[in-house]
C-alpha cells in the first residue's frame, strides 16, 4: 500500500498520508517504511484489538456476577434519569463512573489483553544473584503481577469492589497499561471508549420469562437480512 500510494500521487488524507508526508516540511525527521508499518500495526492493535477484547471479556464476567451487574447497571441508570433518551454522556459523567471504572480495572487484571513490556537496559542490572547485562533486550511478564495473592487477595475471583479502595490504581504494581514514563498514552481515551459501550449495554438489557425461567436477554447485533459472504478462490 506505501508502494501504491507513492507512485499514483493521490491525496486520502488518512493517517498514512500524514506518515508518508512526515518530513517533507523540514521540520522533523522523515519516518522510514519500516517504522510506519510498525506504528500502522501497533495502532490497530493498540487502539482496536484492546478495546474490543476487553469489552467482550467485561460482557462475560458481568453475566456470569450478577451483583456486578447490578451495581453498574445502578450507577448508569442513575447518570440517565437527569437525561433524554438519545442525549450522549458526558465526559464528566465518565468522571463519576467509579464503579465502572473499577470493573474495567478488574477485567483487564484477570484478561489481560497486553501480557508484558519490552525494554532494553540502559545498564547492568542484578536482580535476584543473576547479572543483566547492559543493552541486553528484556520481556517483562506483567501477567504474573495481576495473579499475585500479596497484591490481589483471592486473585482468581472477580471482584470490582477491590478497585474502590483508596489509591489502588496508583500503586507501583499497577501495570494494567504498561508502567512508568512509558505508560499506554491511551489509558483514558479506551477506558472511556469501553465505558461508553458498557453504559449502553447495560441500560438497555432487560430480563424475559421463557417457559418457567427468567432470562437474562443483553441486546445483540442482528443481520435482519443474513450475513452475505463472498468466497473467491486464488
Amino acid at each position: 500500500m506505501i508502494a501504491e500510494r507513492r507512485s499514483s500521487g493521490d491525496a486520502h488524507d488518512d493517517m498514512l498520508d500524514a506518515l508518508l508526508r512526515s518530513g517533507d516540511d523540514g521540520t522533523r525527521e522523515k519516518i522510514s517504511d519500516e517504522k510506519i508499518i510498525d506504528l500502522l500495526i501497533a495502532l490497530i492493535y493498540s487502539g482496536y484489538e484492546t478495546m474490543s477484547t476487553t469489552s467482550m471479556m467485561a460482557v462475560k464476567y458481568l453475566s456470569e456476577h450478577p451483583r456486578a451487574l447490578e451495581e453498574l447497571r445502578r450507577e448508569h441508570l442513575d447518570i440517565r434519569k437527569g437525561k433524554s433518551p438519545d442525549e450522549a454522556i458526558s465526559y464528566d459523567d465518565f468522571k463519576s463512573m467509579a464503579f465502572t471504572r473499577a470493573v474495567i480495572f478488574e477485567t483487564l487484571r484477570l484478561a489481560t489483553v497486553v501480557n508484558g513490556l519490552l525494554r532494553k537496559t540502559t545498564k547492568d542490572v542484578e536482580m535476584n544473584g543473576y547479572v543483566i547485562p547492559k543493552g541486553w533486550r528484556i520481556y517483562v511478564y506483567t501477567r504474573e503481577v495481576n495473579y499475585d495473592p500479596f497484591m490481589y487477595p483471592d486473585p482468581m475471583t472477580f471482584n470490582p469492589w477491590r478497585w474502590l479502595e483508596k489509591n489502588m490504581e496508583s500503586h507501583p504494581h499497577f501495570m494494567l497499561f504498561g508502567g512508568g514514563g512509558r505508560m499506554c498514552p491511551g489509558k483514558e481515551v479506551g477506558t472511556v471508549e469501553i465505558t461508553t459501550f458498557l453504559h449502553y449495554f447495560v441500560t438497555r438489557y432487560r430480563w424475559e420469562e421463557e417457559g418457567k425461567n427468567t432470562i437474562l436477554k443483553f441486546p445483540r447485533v442482528e443481520a435482519p437480512n443474513g450475513l452475505h459472504i463472498r468466497v473467491q478462490d486464488y
